[in-house]
């Protein structure tokens, strides 16, 4: 069984364009995102998958690999799986997706995510879920949250607060979701070659899609939160945690 690390980067973007290639701290961000992904103890390889030349020169330039596919992939997991078939990767070989605008993640957290997968061949699909601290998440709509049921398969994903306290007077954890996937390559077949779900349509979450046709997304709650770059302002932001790390 093969683990490997695959990076959707795309070059265009209407809020921050050339986003992989902006500096964190002197570095691409998407090497970054790579140098993390490979220092995961249960991966096997990471690879960039993008739609751009720029990009791949970026990637070729640190040493990294990087893999070129359609610029007709609806979403970051059809390239992904574009990617993977590229690399020859096929049936209970395991893919994970991490987005490459996240670039402190913990390693930690790809062992964490491929657990179930590799312990638990009836499982498809994995993610991450954090305990929200940061007040503004909880109702900020670009942090997606989630819950899940007793034995951590998803039940829902959405932009907006979710569960509701309707009596406010409850103690309780919200988690976010956040974008760290893995998938056998089995299950990325089947989950790509169906229709966008209508859920899925109104939130702008694919991962609904899943949940929508039936398919189980099991959760691991993590203790790593993984900021990501949405704008150009993130990036101070984001090299201030570097240096605390």
């Amino acid at each position: 069984m093969k683990v490997v690390v695959i990076i959707p980067a795309r070059y265009g973007s209407t809020r921050f364009e050339a986003k992989p290639l902006a500096l964190i701290a002197g570095k691409p961000m998407i090497q970054r995102v790579y140098e993390r992904a490979a220092a995961a103890s249960s991966v096997t390889g990471v690879a960039v998958a993008t739609d751009d030349e720029r990009i791949v020169s970026a990637v070729e330039n640190f040493g990294g690999k990087a893999v070129m596919t359609s610029d007709a992939c609806r979403s970051g997991t059809d390239r992904v799986f574009e990617a993977g078939r590229t690399l020859g990767l096929t049936g209970s070989d395991i893919v994970v997706n991490v987005q490459g605008d996240q670039p402190v993640f913990d390693p930690e957290c790809i062992d964490e995510v491929t657990a179930p997968l590799i312990g638990d061949p009836g499982t498809g699909m994995t993610t991450l879920a954090f305990a929200i601290v940061n007040e503004r998440e909880l109702t900020d709509p670009k942090d997606v949250k989630m819950v899940f049921d007793q034995d951590g398969w998803a039940l829902y994903f959405s932009r907006a607060t979710i569960p509701h306290d309707r009596d406010g007077n409850m103690e309780f954890d919200t988690y976010k979701h956040l974008g760290v996937y893995a998938y056998t390559m089995d299950f990325l077949a089947e989950f790509c070659s169906l229709p966008e779900g209508h859920l899925e349509k109104i939130e702008k979450l694919e991962q609904l899609r899943a949940l929508e046709y039936g398919l189980g997304i099991k959760t691991v709650v993590t203790a790593f939160d993984s900021p990501e770059v949405d704008l150009p302002e993130d990036i101070a932001r984001i090299e201030a945690l570097l240096k605390d790390q």
